[in-house]
């Protein structure tokens, strides 16, 4: 029962709330007096109570004196809806506090620390810090550049398909592996599209998993092009739609409630990320067809990639690939994927890893 046992235990605890606590990131707390875990809480969503007070409130007079286990360093500023948590820890009578990652947020970075320390309480930090940091992925990215963390995801054969020349993509892969995705998107703040797949698919692009949470909706549809009956503009919750300022027939889409981002001539996608960023979103996960996920690597937007890979072979020179386009990459300057994982998903595979 080391300190990295312990941080383990707030990573594990932090995680349950996976997409809900957006912009906020996944905290978990564990307080141990003399060897025994006396209170244990994580931070349920933004604007709630944080994990570290929540598990002093619970300890309760067994706080005196306990070691403080945190996956993220305590926040210290009072710009935000609740109470700093280095207050609460220093008045609570903890005298150790292990901390997994500093808080790369400019107004706690270290402070938080220091603060503690001043207040003579014990810190130790950088405990199983990768796994922290990898946890939060999403906020870090989101604090350091403002931008949203953006994960493209592919169904696909063992061929490298997609769809076969007709456009049938349903279902490439097998129940476990949908399922994964559904909670892939649940744990994402939005998903991107193309007008391609809306009118291929008419897809809800929703997180169907008990207790879920169905993440915003962004079509790109340059000539606005999407049927008004399409499942994604009836389906909760917020569709956006991305089109050409040349485009005056969105009123109706606009007195229905959806949301229009205007683009003059050509999409960059790095400008709709930043877009997006100003909007809060802090993560992102791309569903499209050979176009989008090429688009998306070309602008140099993605992050993380997640291959889904079914044991079929489609075939067929006209078969949609995973990745389309008009130039591709010597071999020498295709795009390097680092810190790869593979799993089993039933009869299916996921590989993935990060965009270098």
């Amino acid at each position: 029962m080391d300190d990295e046992y312990y941080i383990n235990r707030t990573l594990r605890l932090a995680e349950k709330a996976k997409g809900m606590t957006s912009p906020n990131p996944m905290v978990g707390a564990v307080i141990v007096k003399n060897g025994e875990i006396v209170a244990a809480e994580f931070h349920k969503k933004p604007g709630t109570p944080h994990a570290e007070a929540l598990a002093i409130g619970k300890a309760g007079e067994n706080a005196k004196g306990s070691i403080l286990y945190v996956n993220l360093e305590p926040c210290c500023h009072t710009e935000k809806r609740t109470p700093p948590c280095t207050q609460a820890i220093i008045n609570s009578g903890i005298t150790k506090v292990i901390v997994g990652m500093k808080d790369p947020n400019p107004k706690v970075s270290g402070m938080g620390i220091m603060e503690l320390q001043k207040a003579g309480i014990e810190v130790i930090s950088g405990v199983l810090e990768d796994e922290a940091k990898r946890l939060n992925e999403s906020y870090v990215k989101f604090i350091i550049t403002r931008k949203p963390f953006v994960t493209l995801k592919i169904a696909m054969t063992l061929d490298g398909k997609i769809a076969t020349p007709e456009g049938q993509s349903k279902w490439i892969t097998g129940e476990k592996a949908r399922r994964a995705v559904h909670r892939l998107r649940s744990s994402v703040d939005a998903i991107i599209t193309a007008i391609g797949t809306v009118k291929a698919d008419d897809p809800q692009l929703t997180a169907r998993i008990k207790g879920g949470k169905n993440p915003l909706r962004i079509v790109i549809d340059p000539n606005l092009e999407i049927p008004p009956d399409a499942k994604i503009l009836r389906t909760p919750p917020e569709t956006i739609i991305v089109t050409r300022t040349n485009y005056s027939r969105t009123n109706y889409l606009e007195k229905s409630g959806i949301k229009i981002i205007y683009f003059d001539e050509k999409l960059d996608l790095n400008w709709l990320i930043e877009k997006l960023g100003e909007m809060e979103i802090t993560s992102v996960l791309i569903e499209g067809g050979s176009s989008l996920n090429s688009h998306a690597l070309e602008d140099r937007i993605v992050d993380k990639v997640m291959f889904f890979i079914a044991p079929k072979i489609i075939g067929g020179r006209e078969s949609f690939s995973a990745v389309g386009g008009k130039t591709f990459k010597k071999l020498e300057e295709a795009y390097r994927i680092t810190n790869t994982k593979i799993r089993r998903l039933g009869e299916d595979f996921v590989i993935e890893g990060y965009v270098q």
